[in-house]
């Protein structure tokens, strides 16, 4: 049966992986989000989870029934890599996500799995890891318009019990990261495009943010590379007309990371 309020699509800056593991205000925040979405929608019938870490050529969807947990990363604490997260898969949803996206080709995939885009905050978010999740692949040939257009047709699954979340960086800069302070404050070109995004979000002014080199200087800073700052399109193309829009998670790791999570659906 429908949910009788749409589920709401949420963006989540991850950052480091090690935030798994982790409790600070980001990780208690990705905790309590869970928490209020299932108090105030339910319990979600299945996460489709876009992840700037499954990012090729060509769309695909996951769709075996065990997903593996993917340790996509090199150079941290076993403790890390022994981070399961058991959540199953949903061939219905597989289903249904080619049956909106078409007349694009989305495959099936047998390979992929959860990496820790998906599962280093899920595993907050939904700990008993008892919500089916569904990855979406980022086309790298495909313009940011396209994503958009993917996430507006994704925005049905809404008004299906299925949460949208979209997990990457606002501001994603690792060739500036400051790897030994990570309370560094944003430099001023980061504080400039995560304020200016801010309030193009909240003003439902889109267009900006897709056609975002447009935007300058400070964005071509903040999105050196697309991967991180696509999955936020997928959540705003999902939003609805007259829909509010919060920032349940904010704040800025190393300097140069963005934190910011988006909530379509407020």
């Amino acid at each position: 049966m429908p949910p009788a309020t749409p589920f709401p699509a949420v963006f989540l800056g991850h950052g480091n992986p090690m935030n798994a593991l982790a409790s600070n205000a980001w990780t208690e925040a990705w905790s309590q989000l869970g928490r209020d979405i299932t108090g105030k929608y339910g319990r979600p019938r299945a996460v489709l989870c876009i992840s700037a870490h499954w990012y090729g050529p060509g769309c695909a969807v996951t769709a075996m029934r065990q997903p593996r947990t993917i340790h996509d990363f090199g150079n941290f604490p076993r403790a890390l890599f022994d981070v399961q997260y058991p959540a199953p898969g949903d061939p219905a949803l597989v289903e249904r996500v080619s049956v909106l996206l078409a007349p694009v080709d989305v495959p099936p995939d047998q390979h992929w799995g959860l990496d820790h885009g998906a599962w280093s905050v899920l595993v907050k978010v939904f700990p008993g890891a008892d919500v089916p999740v569904v990855q979406l692949r980022l086309d790298a040939t495909k313009p940011p318009a396209w994503h958009y257009a993917l996430g507006r047709a994704l925005g049905a699954l809404r008004d299906e019990g299925v949460l949208l979340l979209g997990s990457g960086n606002l501001v994603h800069n690792l060739m500036q990261y400051a790897w030994d302070e990570p309370g560094r404050p944003a430099p001023d070109w980061a504080a400039r495009f995560e304020a200016r995004a801010r309030g193009l979000i909240l003003s439902g002014e889109h267009g900006p943010l897709i056609d975002y080199p447009g935007m300058g200087d400070d964005a071509m800073q903040a999105i050196p590379t697309p991967e991180h700052y696509l999955p936020l399109l997928y959540v705003l193309g999902a939003q609805r007309a007259g829909e509010g829009v919060s920032f349940p998670v904010d704040g800025v790791d190393g300097g140069t990371i963005s934190m910011l999570a988006v909530q379509v659906g407020a």
